[in-house]
């Protein structure tokens, strides 16, 4: 088997397809995650508090540069608040999924031995 046939098999193998169809949606989920984050949440509750505590211009002078722990500090939060954001989004999915499990499921057409037995049953009653 050549190189390229064995790239191709590899290449075509549904974990390697399904890993590239997360990451492209992934990467456009970030995308939705970031804009609610910098575009509703941060005007609304976070730039108040994050302009009071000014937390992007904490910086230390060291004899080997400056220091911003205050932007280090600012992409904690950040982390915590898109980490926050995705469990409110995955808690949601898992309770819709819930639900749909939980609707009872239609029962199953009766058989045709049990058809059978009914017309069996109907007719003695009839008699």
């Amino acid at each position: 088997m050549g190189m390229i046939s064995e790239f191709k098999a590899f290449a075509m193998r549904g974990n390697v397809v399904d890993l590239a169809i997360g990451v492209i949606i992934g990467a456009a989920f970030s995308k939705i995650v970031t804009s609610f984050i910098d575009d509703v949440l941060t005007p609304l509750l976070l730039k108040p508090a994050l302009e009071a505590a000014n937390l992007s211009k904490l910086e230390e002078l060291t004899m080997f540069g400056t220091v911003k722990y205050g932007l280090f500090l600012s992409a904690v939060i950040n982390f915590l608040i898109v980490a926050f954001v995705l469990f409110l989004v995955i808690k949601g999915i898992n309770a819709a999924r819930k639900k749909e499990a939980e609707a009872p499921a239609a029962p199953p057409a009766p058989s045709n031995e049990e058809k059978l037995l009914m017309e069996i049953r109907d007719a003695l009653k009839n008699k």
